[in-house]
């Protein structure tokens, strides 16, 4: 079998991965010829490598990637088609749909299997992993996965393991930039929504877009929203059901309100599905932080916490239960200036320090301009490198609290065990 991945992003990327590793010839192509194809998981083996003026080719024996053009008649004579979700509803995805050759319509037993979906603005990967544990405790054999931007294999790898097992739930992250691409992709029985906040509004332009689409995302399935969260009016009038749900009030291992309302959302799905009481709880007080999620170290007088918290809405979901000395905050891609807004808050919230430190890229010069238009009168610090991190926090470490966080999902990985490692050895 050979299918094409067309656009190399996150997913397509993944996709690559994926279908390789599925043993499919793959023809992959992007009409960015300056794409990272680090992530790919290249074979070595018989490949030849041809450059134009602003063309790359790379061919081995069963994988080639066109960049900066694409080879129509490659991609017509491939089996199954896998596209950037980004290209849902565009014209070439719906000719696509037309002749029923998007890898969702030609492999398909995941379509069979009961389907649970996670989205939201943020909480989705804590909420995803709550409800596993929940469930694989209980003797369910679960397939988890789907958005690549939080740490899975990608929605295609989802759709081609599905064929290697006998799973009984299908659970999927569904990123709030792929909604429309996931209702087609996948069949949703039940969805659950942790919040609506400020994230992506360079695609969704309003939260009111955003919630337009939850809605069409919503409709005929049983969804669980939180009992405060603002439209719920129009979610719970196109749901076949609709269930609130609570902050979870019983022993959990990992902080925070905004954890207590994962948890909530994680044992209201599993109370539906009948799951024990006792199950859910002991499932819950056993569950530890994510990798790369909000966790708390202790380094002499100081708890430290850190995590990803890459918009406004998480960071404030974190500096409104405590009081930081010092903010190190980890800065975003270089076209993606909105996500700056997150030094907005962090300047709110008055620290005595702010430290930038490069997350997704190196724009540390974006994040001081941003931090002196607004005025910011604290000590402002940079750090480029993961040993001048840790050399500032042993400096502030006599202080209550430290926060770490904003873009960079890796980067804050990697403070994460450095830290872990000087905690455990204090």
């Amino acid at each position: 079998m050979k299918a094409a991945v067309i656009g190399l992003g996150v997913e397509g990327k993944k996709a690559v991965n994926s279908l390789l590793n599925h043993g499919w010839d793959v023809y992959a192509t992007d009409l960015n010829s300056k794409v990272d194809l680090s992530d790919l998981e290249l074979p070595m083996i018989s490949m030849n490598l041809v450059s134009g003026d602003e063309t790359v080719s790379i061919v081995s024996d069963n994988l080639t990637v066109d960049l900066g053009f694409s080879n129509s008649h490659a991609i017509e004579e491939c089996d199954a088609i896998a596209i950037s979700p980004s290209m849902y509803g565009g014209a070439f995805a719906n000719k696509l749909l037309e002749k029923g050759k998007l890898l969702s319509n030609v492999v398909t037993k995941h379509k069979d299997l009961f389907t649970i979906g996670i989205t939201g603005t943020n909480g989705k990967t804590t909420s995803v992993h709550m409800l596993k544990t929940i469930l694989e405790n209980a003797g369910k054999k679960v397939l988890v996965g789907g958005n690549g931007g939080g740490g899975f294999s990608g929605y295609y790898d989802l759709v081609l393991e599905a064929s290697n097992d006998d799973y009984d739930i299908l659970l999927v992250e569904v990123c709030d930039m792929t909604l429309d691409f996931c209702n087609y992709c996948f069949d949703f029985d039940m969805v659950g929504l942790t919040n609506i906040g400020n994230d992506h509004m360079n695609v969704h332009k309003t939260i009111a877009n955003y919630k337009n689409t939850l809605v069409r995302f919503f409709e005929g399935k049983t969804i669980f929203t939180a009992f405060n969260q603002d439209f719920n009016a129009d979610f719970k009038e196109v749901a076949d059901k609709a269930i609130p749900f609570f902050e979870y009030d019983e022993k959990l291992q990992v902080c925070g309100r905004f954890n207590a309302l994962n948890a909530g959302l994680a044992a209201a799905i599993a109370t539906e599905l009948k799951i024990s009481k006792d199950s859910i709880m002991k499932s819950l007080a056993d569950f530890k932080a994510v990798e790369g999620r909000m966790n708390v170290y202790k380094i002499n007088n100081a708890s430290i916490f850190v995590g990803k918290t890459d918009n406004s809405d998480a960071l404030t979901s974190v500096l409104s239960e405590n009081d930081f000395y010092a903010l190190f905050i980890g800065t975003p891609r270089a076209n993606e200036e909105h996500r700056l807004s997150i030094l907005d808050e962090a300047v709110k919230y008055n620290p005595e320090v702010i430290v930038l430190f490069p997350g997704l890229d190196d724009t540390i010069d974006m994040g001081l301009y941003r931090l002196n238009s607004l005025g910011y009168e604290g000590r402002i610090e940079i750090a480029n490198s993961l040993d001048e991190i840790i050399a500032l926090i042993a400096e502030f470490s006599h202080e209550d609290a430290l926060f770490i966080g904003g873009n960079g999902q890796e980067a804050i990985i990697e403070i994460q065990e450095r830290i872990r490692l000087l905690s455990e050895n204090l």
